[in-house]
């Protein structure tokens, strides 16, 4: 079986930055032991990547606060899942979803895609979705140990959703 883990925008802002909240932070050991978990298989991570330009983007309108601005300290992993991923593959993406990460599995082939990271009802959820749409015969998996949101609302009603999706919602 080819599988690869996602890990999705764990990022210092998302955490404990600009947009973070309280609880982000416990899931960095969640995260690194799902890591080592697919020792052996693929990993890869996607950063949330914006510029000074930020506000003058769709998304910098709507959502005014600025975050994960390429080259400071917000746009870095956070804690030890750094470490863990570094030499990993990285999916710079400006927007919720990564395109280009979509591309990369439906090219690899992979049986099983799992998925963890912040925010699970924004990027998680968009970048599940792209990966469904890309492999739509493999399993698309999320652990909810490894996932989380600051709207406990949204984060049920996505995982309820992904779940409408056929993709496997580890509780």
């Amino acid at each position: 079986m080819k599988k690869i883990l996602v890990v999705v925008d764990y990022q210092n802002d998302f955490v404990n930055g600009a947009l973070g909240f309280e609880g982000a932070e416990l899931l960095d050991e969640a995260i690194c032991r799902k890591i080592e978990e697919y020792r052996g298989s693929e990993v890869v991570h996607t950063l949330d990547t914006h510029t000074e330009s930020y506000p003058e983007t769709q998304e910098g309108r709507l959502l005014s606060t600025a975050h994960c601005i390429k080259g400071t300290d917000g746009h870095k992993n956070y804690g030890k899942t750094a470490e863990k991923l570094k030499g990993t593959r990285a999916f710079e993406k400006p927007c919720f979803g990564s395109w280009e990460l979509g591309e990369y599995l439906r090219a690899g082939g992979y049986d099983r895609v799992e998925l963890c990271g912040l925010v699970s009802y924004i990027c998680v959820l968009s970048n599940a979705v792209i990966a469904k749409t890309a492999l739509p015969e493999a399993e698309i998996i999320i652990d909810t140990r490894c996932t989380a949101g600051f709207d406990m609302e949204l984060h049920k009603a996505a995982l309820a959703v992904m779940e409408g999706l056929q993709i496997k919602v580890l509780r």
